[in-house]
């Protein structure tokens, strides 16, 4: 996968396109990505113990890894992914800038 958790992302497809937001979690088995404030859906829920009241929930939905792109760190425009060897290590590379998305 092309992002990571805590990685500053835009949406480039479906209803929320251009929505910025950070990952909360990502599942690569099924290549998708929960983005925070982005693909809110309600869910109705049952009283339990941790919410005795019940009713309607909103929160957020996983979308396909497709979907998002990466923020470039120097412009904060979405740029594709490259790899590059530094100090033999394998980092990710914004293509615009050239600036490693890795920490």
């Amino acid at each position: 996968m092309h992002v990571k958790k805590g990685d500053k992302v835009m949406v480039i497809s479906g209803k929320d396109k251009g929505k910025t937001g950070v990952i909360l979690s990502a599942l690569p088995k099924k290549d998708r990505v929960l983005v925070e404030g982005v693909n809110i859906v309600k869910k109705h829920s049952k009283p339990s113990q941790m919410n005795p009241q019940g009713g309607i929930i909103s929160q957020e939905a996983p979308i396909h890894v497709s979907n998002v792109m990466p923020l470039d760190p120097k412009t904060g425009e979405p740029t594709r992914v490259g790899l590059k060897v530094v100090d033999g290590k394998k980092v990710r590379v914004a293509k615009k800038s050239g600036e490693v998305l890795d920490k």
